[in-house]
């Protein structure tokens, strides 16, 4: 039986592997009110029309931040 590791990086790889990010926008403030959130989050559109962005956790409490490697921009805020 696979770990849950191991089953979420199958799933997430499904999801993600190679594919191609053709937008890039702040999360609208009608979206963010559909979610109920108070802040916008960076949103990726994939060149299949699926959007991700991050959330503070597993249920979806809120917007997230999105952290980087880059020495001058860190961190893409939430707003």
């Amino acid at each position: 039986m696979p770990s849950i590791e191991q089953r979420w990086t199958k799933i997430a790889n499904a999801l993600l592997l190679n594919r191609k990010i053709v937008k890039v926008r702040y999360l609208s403030e009608n979206e963010a009110i559909e979610l109920d959130w108070s802040q916008r989050c960076v949103v990726l559109q994939l060149d299949n029309g699926m959007l991700v962005y991050p959330s503070a956790d597993d249920e979806g409490n809120g917007a997230g931040a999105l952290f980087t490697t880059d020495k001058k921009e860190s961190t893409l805020p939430v707003i």
